[in-house]
């Protein structure tokens, strides 16, 4: 456990791990419902046409439905969701599960990090890391985006963070970044050379050369295999219950983070597992 608090009891650590982390994930939920609509704007016409601005902090929140604003006690992270009952106190329609989830996730996190990590910069790092991998699998599923304004800096703080070594050497993550990214864009034109259709965004590219750059390029392979093997079997298993055609897209954002992220702190035993494996061929 990290030393910023080392005088302190370990429960109590906990414990604002708790609450930072379902503060920061109501914060994340902002970004997530917000972030895609603030760039589809950019890319239409300046905010004046539509009226008041709208930003991370512009307009107050307010039911996406009625549009009737949300009373304060209202936005305590998963307590406010349960005093309403996950529907809106204005019009009574049901709100998306995805703000209790994504507060509990960040909340999981926080704890995780503070166990997880072996120094204050360290703990910084992974929250993050984890915490830009949380917004983008969320806005991937809702909107097939992955915004450069999240991948980019997410790439440049991985190269940053190590400058002296503080998940793999520098050269290990310069050479991740760039094979993460060649390696997606490689398989992106193969499959439209083939097939004529494109499977994959460019958002993959950059997302996996920010995973290239804070964990070496020896971690991208198996961090696309594993990724695509559980997109695979989870996306073909929701086309057959939510019965779409097999043309419905299916974001791969989600599936390239999370393998990421255990990657990141399971790499051994990930390594180790796929080694064992392809012994028995």
């Amino acid at each position: 456990m990290i030393t910023l608090f080392s005088s302190v009891e370990p429960w109590f650590i906990i414990s604002m791990a708790v609450i930072f982390g379902l503060c920061f994930g109501s914060f994340l939920n902002v970004v997530i419902y917000r972030l895609p609509i603030m760039i589809e704007r950019a890319y239409q016409t300046s905010n004046d046409a539509y009226g008041e601005p709208f930003d991370l902090t512009r307009p107050s929140s307010a039911c996406t439905h009625c549009k009737a604003p949300i009373n304060p006690w209202h936005n305590i992270p998963v307590i406010g969701f349960l005093l309403i009952g996950g529907k809106c106190a204005g019009c009574g329609k049901p709100i998306s599960l995805r703000y209790p989830v994504v507060e509990i996730l960040a909340a999981i996190i926080a704890v995780f990090a503070v166990i997880q990590a072996t120094s204050n910069f360290q703990l910084f790092a992974i929250l993050v890391f984890s915490y830009a991998l949380l917004a983008l699998i969320f806005i991937d599923i809702e909107h097939y985006l992955l915004p450069d304004i999240i991948t980019l800096p997410l790439l440049w703080l991985g190269l940053l963070v190590n400058l002296n070594n503080e998940f793999v050497n520098l050269h290990d993550a310069v050479i991740g970044a760039t094979v993460g990214y060649l390696s997606l864009w490689l398989l992106f034109h193969i499959f439209r050379i083939v097939t004529g259709k494109e499977g994959l965004g460019y958002g993959d590219f950059k997302l996996v050369a920010a995973l290239g750059a804070w964990m070496g390029w020896q971690t991208v392979p198996l961090i696309v295999l594993i990724g695509s093997c559980v997109g695979a079997i989870v996306g073909g298993i929701y086309l057959m219950v939510a019965k779409k055609g097999k043309d419905h897209p299916i974001p791969f954002g989600p599936f390239l983070a999370i393998s990421g992220w255990l990657m990141m702190f399971w790499e051994e035993s990930f390594m180790n597992g796929f080694f064992n494996f392809s012994r028995l061929f």
